[in-house]
């Protein structure tokens, strides 16, 4: 592709800005060879977001184009010189307004239903009345008639692809195949032919998918506003995309941090998960960086505003996603690349033919018999199908593409926090030093002192009592520190609930739960009885003044996780990779429950090194499912060959996903795996029934003669049996769940 010289793009920019009357947009992101706009009016008009696409996809300057309605969005890719940046952006604004008022774009608000509908209703209205033909006396002029109305679109992609692109495609050989049948007065087998590739081509439209038209605003997960502190000393809430660098913010308990900078004033606890992937909350304080789109749990914090909107952390994790290779996922591709090949062979074989013959019958019925129509029926057919049988399992499967890697996936990838673990703490024992407390007792001081709190763990301690059945008791004064604990007055007692570092500020001796002992474990003093795994974490309770007992807390497995491990390994012969942005011991200790190799174990690793892992796993010839369910996967998940996410995973990872396991259970991971093989099953039998019956009636045709109307019959009968054979998967009954 050749980019016009700046003279030539500098009349055509005049020549589109003819076309400005208002719509609103603004410059995104900009570098040179791509720039990224914001146009509302693609949000709020579809039809304008598909004319604005095909727009510029017809642009001759233009390389790539990602329109996403859901974010107004409109990303360009073009050839760029040292000198025409500055007039592709204004020839390429030109273009945004032009799509507005574009007449010659096949899609608009009128006509997509009315040309998808008629697409079908013609052929088939042509079959019925050439049906009724062969008993009632219908005029076959107007059958005649009927057949040319249905052909006419076929006849213009045919003229379209020879005199543009230069090249014939299926609708060439599906043209001529129908003009011979139609001299020789047969009108049933045109009319029953563009019938059945109508409804292949109607089932595969609507199966495809383009990617962006299912991305969310993605910077919306940035947070929408910030509290920025004012030289006057008063408050002014703004929208994040306002702050500047250098401006101080203000975070309250329970918003979302906005920003990445350095915290001035005041300590809080954060939740980083959705940015690290981390289970557990960190204590930040003075001096210490926060980055935006991590949670404020606990505490109030002024930040020193450094980066903000898409130059944070967060933001560049998003554009990286962005910019992730998008690949074609409809999926008539396959077919079209079968007819492609297909198409000069045959032409070239039925002028032999009939050069041979001078029987125009032999050459229609060669043409005729083409192998692709049973593909482009059955093919969408399948997947349709397949991916219907997919939802009934509670797995939302987006394309036909995604299903088709599904099969192939030799190596998964699984994020730790919130996909093989629950995402959630928990309490899992309770160990009291004898004769000091009773453990109901423990429970019921330590969930009153941390009720209302918070806190993860806290929650946690709550929830672990109302699962036992303890009252939680009222609490009196309390003070709780952040990142340390809480002290409580509790039913007369004092009561202190957190860490051992804690305790021992308040002057509380740790005793022996039992006998002395050596532990070596690095969250376990030395005279603890230690029986938690490396991935359990402690929490301390001291009675007036007294210690009394742990409380064992940890981010579970997922029940399921195990046994889907094991099955997939087992039965499916997958490499698994445990790929965490937690620290290294904690993924080991769960790699090690799994029974998964070391060497597969791949921690502490920031978003972008996730998408960096993927890719080499890619680069070595395998091909790469990741599942993951919050924003620091995102990128990862755009990398992936198969991106897998859960309906409850953040809306990021969601809309990024091939693969959304809407029942959020891995289990159902597996089936999907199982429908896409079985899937694939069927497209070879398909591949069979399509191509077996037709080269045998070739052979006939080629040799002793086949009647055209005897050719359409094997070619749609073949086409047909192919068809319902790829119905298949609606047809399976599952087993109550």
């Amino acid at each position: 592709m050749t980019i016009a010289t700046r003279s030539g793009i500098s009349k055509q920019v005049a020549l589109k800005s003819s076309f400005i009357t208002g719509i609103d947009y603004s410059v995104v992101h900009k570098i040179p060879g791509r720039i990224r706009f914001r146009v509302p009016l693609v949000a709020h008009d579809l039809y304008y977001a598909q004319r604005l696409q095909e727009l510029l996809e017809s642009d001759s300057h233009v390389l790539e184009v990602r329109v996403n309605p859901w974010a107004a969005s409109v990303a360009i890719r073009y050839e760029q010189s040292a000198s025409n940046n500055r007039l592709m952006q204004a020839y390429l604004v030109g273009l945004l307004h032009q799509a507005k008022f574009s007449q010659q774009s096949t899609v608009n608000s009128q006509q997509v239903t009315k040309s998808n509908d008629a697409g079908v209703k013609l052929p088939a209205l042509a079959t019925i009345l050439a049906l009724l033909g062969l008993g009632f006396p219908i005029p076959r002029a107007i059958i005649a008639a009927t057949v040319g109305l249905a052909a006419l679109p076929i006849a213009k992609r045919a003229y379209a692809s020879i005199t543009q692109k230069r090249k014939l495609n299926i609708d060439c050989l599906d043209f001529i195949a129908i003009a011979l049948t139609s001299a020789q007065g047969n009108l049933l087998t045109p009319a029953l032919v563009m019938t059945l590739h109508e409804i292949g081509d109607m089932i595969r439209d609507r199966t495809a998918r383009v990617t962006e038209n299912h991305a969310a605003d993605l910077l919306a997960s940035l947070g929408h506003y910030a509290w920025v502190a004012q030289p006057d000393g008063q408050k002014k809430r703004l929208l994040a995309t306002e702050v500047q660098p250098q401006d101080t913010v203000i975070v309250y308990p329970g918003e979302q941090i906005p920003v990445d900078g350095q915290i001035l004033r005041g300590k809080a606890l954060i939740d980083q998960q959705k940015l690290t992937g981390e289970s557990m909350p960190v204590l930040r304080q003075v001096g210490e960086a926060v980055y935006a789109s991590t949670l404020l749990r606990e505490g109030e914090i002024y930040i020193q505003a450094e980066r903000v909107g898409t130059a944070t952390r967060a933001g560049a994790s998003i554009e990286l996603v962005q910019q992730a290779p998008v690949h074609d996922t409809r999926m008539g591709n396959y077919a079209a690349d079968i007819a492609d090949q297909a198409i000069l062979p045959s032409l070239i074989f039925a002028g032999l033919v009939f050069a041979a013959t001078r029987n125009p019958a032999r050459a229609a019925s060669i043409l005729t018999l083409d192998f692709v129509t049973g593909i482009r029926v059955s093919l969408p057919t399948t997947f349709l199908a397949a991916l219907h049988h997919a939802t009934r399992h509670g797995v939302l499967i987006r394309s036909g593409r995604a299903l088709e890697k599904l099969a192939q996936v030799d190596t998964l990838v699984f994020d730790k926090t919130g996909t093989l673990t629950k995402g959630d703490i928990e309490v899992v024992e309770v160990e009291i030093i004898a004769d000091r407390i009773t453990t109901h007792r423990l429970i019921a001081l330590a969930a009153a002192a941390e009720q209302r709190l918070t806190h993860p763990v806290a929650e946690a301690v709550v929830r672990y009592a109302e699962k036992q059945g303890v009252e939680i008791l009222p609490r009196q004064e309390f003070e709780y520190e952040i990142g340390l604990g809480v002290r409580a007055e509790i039913d007369g007692e004092q009561v202190i609930v957190g860490s051992d570092r804690f305790l021992r500020q308040c002057g509380i001796p740790l005793d022996c739960l039992y006998e002395p002992h050596s532990c070596n474990h690095a969250d376990c003093p030395k005279h603890l009885n230690c029986r938690i795994s490396a991935h359990d974490s402690l929490l301390y309770v001291a009675v007036n003044q007294e210690f009394q007992g742990v409380i064992y807390y940890t981010d579970p497995l997922r029940p399921e996780s195990p046994a889907v491990i094991e099955k997939l390994q087992t039965e499916y012969g997958m490499e698994i990779h445990l790929l965490t942005g937690d620290n290294q011991q904690r993924a080991m200790a769960v790699a090690a429950e799994l029974h998964l190799p070391l060497s597969q174990v791949h921690a502490e690793a920031f978003p972008a090194q996730k998408a960096e892992i993927i890719q080499k796993l890619h680069d070595s010839g395998k091909t790469v499912a990741f599942t993951g369910d919050g924003l620091n996967d995102s990128i990862a998940l755009a990398y992936a060959d198969v991106a897998i996410s859960f309906g409850s995973g953040s809306e990021v990872a969601r809309e990024t996903a091939d693969v959304v396991l809407m029942d959020d259970t891995l289990t159902s991971f597996v089936e999907a795996i199982a429908i896409a093989r079985q899937t694939q099953a069927i497209i070879k039998q398909n591949i069979s029934l399509a191509v077996v019956p037709n080269l045998a009636a070739l052979g006939l045709a080629t040799t002793v003669g086949i009647h055209p109307l005897a050719a359409t019959v094997v070619h749609n009968g073949s086409a047909i049996a192919a068809g319902l054979n790829g119905l298949r998967p609606l047809m399976h009954k599952d087993p109550p769940r």
